[in-house]
């Protein structure tokens, strides 16, 4: 059975200081298995070529083939992956995309999960990758927030992450926090179709031109923010990851 899949959903945003504010999308993600890439035979998703929907390794990583940067990250944090690696992103869709989240699910030889990693994406074109352990059932996850992604959030601040793994279902939870609290949660839940031309067609026909409208939202909320007075942060240059 294929392990890629494609699930439909809802991403949800809530902030709750200084001032109150929330969002609701609906929008589906592919979870793609590395090593089905090659023989992957869809009429509506490419890869790593052009297409009415693709995916290309170069919207990642380093901008190269993906398994490598995938085993270099790791290495780097102690961390070790001989299985399968999934990825929940986006596809393009007539050539284009934004990922703010991408999530790599590496496995062992065993599938059991060895790591996530969490590879943000900003609209300065820039990305960084959070490397750290996996577990097994829910799996939760803290850190320090080292990259600028709103010019509305704080750098001192300290994410907690909540991950269902792919299944029938994936989730993935946010937890936004500085010293006095939570200020920010975000969430995608999605339930799993099997990767088909049929169940693509119809994820083109409920959600037409996504990509696009994910980078437009992102823009008509920051209009919202500034309407209600919201502090702006100034954007610094991030070193690559």
């Amino acid at each position: 059975m294929r392990a890629s899949a494609i699930y439909d959903g809802v991403v949800a945003h809530k902030r709750l200081r200084p001032r109150r504010h929330r969002l609701s999308y609906r929008v589906f993600s592919l979870l793609l298995d590395l090593d089905e890439l090659p023989a992957l035979s869809l009429r509506l998703l490419k890869i790593n070529r052009p297409g009415l929907m693709s995916f290309r390794e170069v919207d990642h990583g380093d901008g190269g083939k993906l398994r490598p940067w995938v085993g270099a990250r790791l290495a780097e944090a102690g961390l070790a992956a001989d299985g399968p690696i999934r990825i929940l992103c986006y596809p393009r869709m007539l050539g284009y995309v934004f990922n703010p989240l991408t999530v790599y699910f590496c496995h062992r030889a065993d599938e059991t999960l060895a790591a996530i990693i969490y590879e943000v994406h900003n609209t300065h074109g820039e990305r960084h990758a959070y490397v750290l352990p996996g577990g097994e059932g829910v799996v939760r996850h803290s850190c320090d927030k080292r990259f600028f992604v709103s010019p509305f959030m704080p750098m001192d601040c300290v994410y907690n992450f909540t991950i269902g793994p792919p299944g029938e279902t994936v989730s993935v939870g946010i937890l936004e926090r500085d010293g006095e609290g939570t200020l920010l949660t975000a969430s995608f839940a999605g339930t799993r179709a099997p990767l088909t031309d049929g169940a693509l067609a119809r994820a083109l026909l409920a959600h037409p031109l996504m990509t696009l409208k994910v980078t437009a939202a992102i823009h008509w909320e920051a209009i919202r923010l500034l309407l209600k007075g919201l502090r702006v942060y100034p954007h610094r240059r991030q070193r690559p990851s």
